[in-house]
């Protein structure tokens, strides 16, 4: 018998038992769904970081804790780090050194929550993101060091419900004017506040203290000696971008592993799904399995057809499971994209290759059993119940 005929036959077996038939894929459809949401928010912060990062920042960036403590480091690194850095420029190629202050600002609501990146006034925000610019109002300048000033990511500026003159409460005792608001450019800048760094210094009780310095190289291909070097003579933490991005990739795979490990328990339970389902027609259509054995069909022919239909089961699932899984990744990224500016999740092609297979594994471990007993039926047995 041909394939074809093979899947034919497959296929009337399923339609047979049309609500339990659909439940079973329902399920699968689910598991399958909440795995590519869950993994599919990976793959979106990888396209984001790689995106953002790839070409602004920093060449170099030294700190006191590096990125193993965090990405936005506490202001503990002396500030005399940044004379000491400068007086290497000469030697090492340095262009630019910039000092930043950053915290974050964290609340119950997340779309209050805030970064406040604080840099010299007189450098100015394109010292470290140089492509940024000003939809309202104006950027920071050299007379705004130590004024209560601000300009604000045009995310930020929304969430927050500021705008340009708006005063903005960065603790108690201290206050800021919106001077600009920066045209919607990059999902990293949109998010944060930048304030002159003695600003922010003041407010934080951290003067004289710094989080992190930038330095930007005359050539950014020899940015890995030049942070060796940094780190050896100056006994700090020193970092490139790339040392950022395989950071950030390790911290991805390992959430990549725990959102896999939640999506486990659905696949664990849309495969016994699969595998009842299966079971149950396999018990009800003794006789038939009887008089195809009598008609001369082979166990072998009996076990395939029972694991093409455990097959087409979660195939169904699998492609049910990618639409609602799209699905979910377009109601994610519009809240990301409301609160922050970026697509937080994507559906990438290795990712739909993975889900896929896993469907297909899920509807082979799952016929395995039912198979194997439909193949072993007597034909006197078969043909005898009732």
């Amino acid at each position: 018998m041909k394939w074809a005929d093979l899947w034919q036959l497959a296929w009337r077996g399923l339609t047979r038992r049309p609500v339990r038939t659909t439940l079973t894929t329902l399920g699968i459809t689910v598991a399958v769904a909440s795995m590519v949401i869950f993994l599919s928010l990976g793959e979106g912060l990888r396209q984001v970081f790689t995106a953002e990062l790839g070409g602004i920042g920093p060449d170099v960036q030294v700190s006191l804790s590096g990125f193993t403590q965090g990405l936005a480091p506490s202001p503990n690194l002396p500030e005399t780090a940044v004379r000491d850095i400068s007086a290497l420029a000469p030697e090492l190629g340095i262009r630019a050194v910039t000092p930043v202050v950053m915290t974050v600002r964290g609340s119950l609501d997340v779309s209050q929550s805030t970064v406040l990146y604080g840099l010299p006034a007189a450098q100015g925000i394109r010292a470290v993101f140089p492509n940024v610019d000003a939809a309202q109002g104006r950027v920071l300048s050299a007379a705004d060091e130590g004024q209560g000033v601000a300009v604000l990511g045009a995310k930020a500026a929304e969430n927050l419900r500021l705008s340009l003159g708006s005063t903005l409460n960065l603790n108690r005792r201290n206050q800021v004017k919106v001077v600009g608001v920066l045209a919607p450019e990059s999902g990293l800048t949109d998010s944060f506040i930048f304030l002159p760094i003695r600003t922010l210094q003041r407010a934080e009780g951290a003067e004289g203290r710094v989080s992190l310095v930038a330095v930007k190289l005359d050539d950014p291909r020899r940015a890995r000696a030049v942070a060796d070097t940094l780190a050896e003579r100056l006994s700090l933490e020193a970092s490139t971008q790339s040392d950022f991005l395989s950071f950030v990739e390790r911290a991805l795979r390992i959430s990549d592993a725990v959102r896999f490990g939640i999506s486990l328990i659905a696949l664990i339970v849309g495969g016994l799904a699969v595998a009842n389902t299966v079971m149950m027609g396999v018990f009800e259509r003794t006789r038939e399995f009887g008089t195809l054995r009598a008609l001369g069909a082979r166990p072998s022919f009996v076990r395939s057809l029972v694991l093409t239909e455990s097959l087409l089961l979660s195939l169904l699932g699998g492609a049910g499971g990618l639409l609602l899984g799209l699905a979910g990744i377009g109601v994610v990224n519009l809240y990301t994209q409301n609160l922050a500016g970026i697509d937080a999740a994507a559906l990438t092609p290795r990712l739909t290759l993975l889900a896929l297979a896993i469907s297909l594994l899920l509807g082979l471990f799952s016929g395995l059993l039912p198979a194997r007993n439909a193949s072993r039926l007597q034909i006197t047995e078969a043909l005898g119940r009732v």
